[in-house]
């Protein structure tokens, strides 16, 4: 009795972290969005520090570097959110087998979820996702992207170092 007491209040932790990691991510990034949709005009751009980072509306209808971007509105849309919901199955997924006992690996996938709903939510209102952060020098820009492409970039990342940490824990594992 004990031992089930323990998994569930366990399993409950593990579900409200990655919780509250999905919804405090997603509604920052829809209330950036927002704001940004709301306050700017498309294309203009508010210098933050100048030279190098400024708020600047765009539209994106392509994936990140604007891959796709060519391809057709409604290829697009399939595209995109069938494979967004296969990534929102796999996360789901690996939430439920893999990370019983571990909050780096639940948070990582909820920061990658958050973003992926995110973006996901954009390409179903407005058929392309909105970006805003904008860092360059002089005049070579990276991509403008926004708090879900972040929160998905930084969840790899914690993935990443999540899977290299476990490689060498697991006993019999090659070293890394």
């Amino acid at each position: 009795m004990l031992t089930y007491l323990k998994a569930n209040l366990f399993m409950k932790k593990r579900n409200v972290i990655f919780l509250a990691t999905v919804a405090g991510l997603l509604v920052l990034d829809q209330v950036t969005k927002y704001v940004i949709h709301t306050g700017m005009s498309l294309h203009e751009s508010i210098p933050v520090i100048p030279g190098f980072f400024s708020i600047t509306y765009i539209r994106n209808p392509g994936a990140a570097f604007g891959f796709l971007a060519g391809a057709s509105p409604t290829f697009r849309y399939v595209f995109f959110i069938g494979v967004t919901l296969a990534a929102i199955g796999l996360i789901l997924h690996y939430l439920r087998v893999y990370a019983d006992e571990d909050q780096l690996l639940t948070i990582s996938l909820g920061m990658i979820l958050s973003g992926a709903l995110g973006n996901l939510i954009d390409r179903i209102r407005f058929g392309e996702v909105i970006d805003f952060l904008d860092f360059y020098i002089g005049v070579n820009h990276w991509p403008a992207f926004n708090v879900a492409d972040s929160s998905i970039s930084v969840g790899a990342f914690v993935l990443f170092i999540y899977i290299i940490r476990m490689k060498k824990t697991v006993p019999g594992s090659p070293p890394a």
